[in-house]
C-alpha cells in the first residue's frame, strides 16, 4: 500500500547553488552559498514518540528528510559482502525474549516488546577458520549473479546533468567482519586465527573492487561512501597493528581506484572514538569521518586543527547536548561557526537523534542552524 506523501513542515534553505555543487564545494574547502543541510536520522522510537512525526504520518528518516526539506545525497550499492544472507528465523523464546537467527548467522536474543537496543549476541555460526572456508564458499562468491550491475540502469536513475551529490558504497574491511564474528569474536580472531582474518580483510577487498571496475568510469560520482563499526567510546575495538598492516593496504588500494576516477572525497562511518584510526584513513584516501560522534572523539575542531584540510568531517552535533536544552544548544552551536566557515565540515546530531531529546528543542535546534549556517 502507497503510504501518503509528505507535507514539508520547513521550506527548503534558499540558496544559489546546487545541492551537488553545494556539497562539493564544501568538502573541498571552498567557498558556498549556505552551509549543506542534511541530518542523519532518528531512532525509531522518535517515529513513535514524537507527536510531531505521528500527526504528519513521518515514520521513517527518508520521510523525516521530505518533512524537513533537508539538502538531497544519494548513494548507489550493490552486493558487496555476504549474499545470500543467513535466512532470519526464530530459534526459540523465552518469556521475555525471542532468540533470533539474524542474517549475520549471529543468535541474537532480543526482546519480544519491540522496544530498541542493542542485542545480545549469544552465538557466532563463523567461529573457526573452517567455519569460514564453508561459509565463504557458499556466501562470498565473486561470481554471483546478484554481483553484476546494470551500469544502464544507474546512468538511467543518477543522470550526469543531476543536481545532487551521488555515493558508490565502498562496504566495509572490518565493520561487516565485525558484525558476522561479534566484537568479542573478532578481537579473539586477531590474535588466534589472523590469517582467517586477514582472508575475510580480503575478500571484502575484492568485492569491492569488483563493484568498483564495473562503474567507474562510467557513472558521475562524486564521492564514495562506507561503514566501519570498529570502535567504542574508549578507543578501537581492532589493534592498531592489525589495522595498519591488515586493514590500510586494502584501504589503499580502493582509494587508488577511486582517485583514479576523479573521486577525492571519502567518508566512513564509524562511531565512537576513531581518533587513533584517522592516521591509516588518510594515508589511504579515506579522509572522511561520519558521523563524529562527539563523546567518543571529542569536539570536531580539536581534529579539524590537528590534520587541517586533509580532514573533513560530517556530523559532530553532541546528541547530549540536544537534550539539554536550548541555552546549551546554543553554546554548542556557536563554537561550531568557525568550522563551518572554514569548509570541509557539515554538522549534523552525531547519530541518529534520540528520543529523549525534547521534539520543540529539536525544532529550536533545526531553526537555530539555519539563522546561524543558512
Amino acid at each position: 500500500m502507497e503510504q501518503a506523501r509528505i507535507t514539508p513542515i520547513r521550506d527548503k534553505w534558499a540558496g544559489t547553488m546546487t545541492d551537488r555543487e553545494r556539497f562539493n564545494r564544501q568538502m573541498h574547502y571552498q567557498s558556498v552559498d549556505r552551509c549543506f543541510n542534511m541530518e542523519f536520522g532518528y531512532w525509531q522510537e522518535n517515529f513513535d514518540q514524537w507527536r510531531l512525526f505521528r500527526d504528519n504520518g513521518v515514520t521513517d528518516n527518508a520521510r523525516a528528510d521530505e518533512f524537513f526539506s533537508f539538502d538531497i545525497l544519494k548513494g548507489f550499492s550493490s552486493p558487496v559482502w555476504m549474499h545470500p544472507v543467513f535466512e532470519e528465523r526464530v530459534v526459540r523464546e523465552t518469556d521475555t525474549t525471542r532468540i533470533m537467527m539474524n542474517g549475520d548467522g549471529l543468535l541474537a536474543e532480543v526482546p519480544k516488546d519491540g522496544h530498541a537496543t542493542i542485542p545480545h549476541y549469544i552465538e557466532a555460526t563463523v567461529k573457526t577458520p573452517d567455519d569460514w572456508k564453508r561459509v565463504k564458499e557458499e556466501r562470498f562468491r565473486r561470481d554471483d549473479p546478484a554481483r553484476r550491475i546494470d551500469v544502464d540502469d544507474v546512468i538511467r536513475r543518477h543522470p550526469a546533468d543531476r543536481d545532487y551529490p551521488l555515493a558508490i558504497w565502498c562496504g566495509s574491511m572490518m565493520g561487516k567482519i565485525r558484525d558476522m564474528l561479534t566484537f568479542e569474536g573478532i578481537a579473539y580472531a586477531i590474535y588466534d586465527y589472523p590469517d582467517m582474518l586477514e582472508d575475510m580483510v580480503e575478500t571484502a577487498c575484492l568485492l569491492v573492487e569488483d563493484e568498483l571496475d564495473q562503474v567507474l568510469g562510467k557513472v558521475d560520482f562524486d564521492l564514495a561512501s562506507g561503514w566501519e563499526d570498529i570502535a567504542f567510546k574508549q578507543g578501537p575495538i581492532v589493534s592498531l597493528d592489525f589495522f595498519e598492516q591488515v586493514v590500510v593496504p586494502r584501504y589503499k588500494r580502493i582509494g587508488r581506484k577511486l582517485t583514479d576516477a576523479g573521486i577525492d572525497i571519502w567518508y566512513t562511518d564509524c562511531d565512537g572514538d576513531v581518533r587513533p584510526l584517522i592516521p591509516g584513513m588518510l594515508e589511504s584516501g579515506l579522509n572522511t569521518m561520519f558521523p563524529w560522534e562527539v563523546n567518543g572523539s571529542g569536539h570536531p575542531a580539536d581534529a579539524l586543527d590537528r590534520f587541517g584540510t586533509d580532514l573533513r568531517i560530517m556530523g559532530g552535533v553532541n546528541k547530549m547536548v540536544l537534550a539539554e536544552g536550548r541555552d546549551a544548544i546554543k553554546a554548542y552551536m556557536k563554537t561550531l561557526e568557525p568550522l563551518v566557515a572554514r569548509g570541509g565540515f557539515i554538522p549534523f546530531c552525531d547519530h541518529r537523534c534520540p528520543p529523549n531529546v525534547p521534539e520543540e528543542d529539536y525544532l529550536y535546534y533545526l531553526d537555530l542552524k539555519r539563522s546561524m549556517f543558512g
